[in-house]
């Protein structure tokens, strides 16, 4: 573990939950005691209790990647595949959310998460679609407002991918994949606009495997951001604290256990935790 980290991370080497997997992402705590995530190449959904074995608990999920929950408590879904951001009912059945904008389809939902107030934010990068089938002209940050209806807010980024909230909600930051590696943060307005985005910090490493991915925040403000070499750590002004460095490069992170104070990591063909002195933020609508 990276020495810059002690005080930070409890744990001197991470642990692997589970393996076997393609390509690892969506991860997210349930307080009733298990994770779940996903296998984007398998389209699969799995569901994992500490010290147990993976469970698929969706086949075909049309890609599924970044996961989390809204108010009620449901689990919302970015689908690649069909183009969707889509919602889990309690009753087992599946809600297209939204699937166009301006009446064109969505590039391919990415990543996702929800405010206390009910806004949801979502990532919808396009670089990676062929050109007859990218509809969108841009690689847009949107937002799902509390009445549900549904805007971009951010439009000028070439890979936006992770996104996460500062713990008081007023910063949004946003991980950018590809060509400039790096993270910007937006200060978000009452009305929902995102203004002033600046780089928060640059996450290029020469000769590393990786990108700017999946990112969350303790209670601190210190922000978990996946990409080249590991888990980096930056302060909330920036600085980078050090990077966890795992079996294999992380793609998403996320915050859990009874205390949580376990960072689950999803890295290629593994599941990875380390345990931290601080807590993560608790995402709103957490069941």
């Amino acid at each position: 573990m990276d020495e810059r980290l002690a005080g930070i991370i409890e744990s001197a080497e991470s642990e692997q939950l589970a393996s076997g997997f393609e390509f690892t992402e969506g991860p997210l705590w349930y307080s009733a005691g298990y994770w779940k995530f996903v296998d984007i190449r398998t389209n699969r959904i799995y569901k994992l209790v500490p010290g147990g074995q993976p469970e698929v608990v969706r086949e075909d999920s049309n890609q599924a990647n970044g996961l989390t929950f809204d108010l009620q408590g449901r689990l919302l879904m970015c689908e690649m595949g069909s183009r969707q951001l889509n919602r889990w009912e309690d009753d087992g059945s599946f809600t297209t959310m939204f699937d166009r904008w301006d009446g064109k389809r969505l590039n391919r939902p990415n990543d996702v998460i929800c405010a206390s107030d009910g806004s949801i934010y979502f990532t919808d990068p396009g670089p990676r679609m062929e050109p007859p089938e990218k509809e969108q002209s841009i690689n847009g940050v949107y937002r799902i407002a509390p009445d549900g209806t549904m805007s971009p807010i951010i439009t000028d980024f070439e890979f936006p991918n992770g996104l996460a909230l500062s713990p008081d909600e007023r910063t949004l930051y946003v991980a950018n994949s590809r060509p400039d590696m790096h993270i910007r943060a937006f200060d978000l307005q009452l009305d929902g606009s995102a203004i002033n985005g600046r780089v928060f910090a640059g996450l290029k490493l020469e000769g590393q495997e990786g990108v700017p991915d999946g990112m969350k925040v303790d209670v601190e403000g210190r922000v978990y951001a996946t990409g080249p070499g590991g888990c980096w750590v930056f302060s909330p002004t920036g600085e980078h604290l050090g990077t966890i460095i795992l079996p294999e490069i992380p793609a998403n992170c996320a915050f859990g256990g009874p205390d949580y104070k376990t960072l689950l990591l999803t890295a290629r063909t593994g599941v990875y935790s380390v345990r931290t002195t601080t807590a993560g933020v608790k995402p709103p609508g957490s069941r």
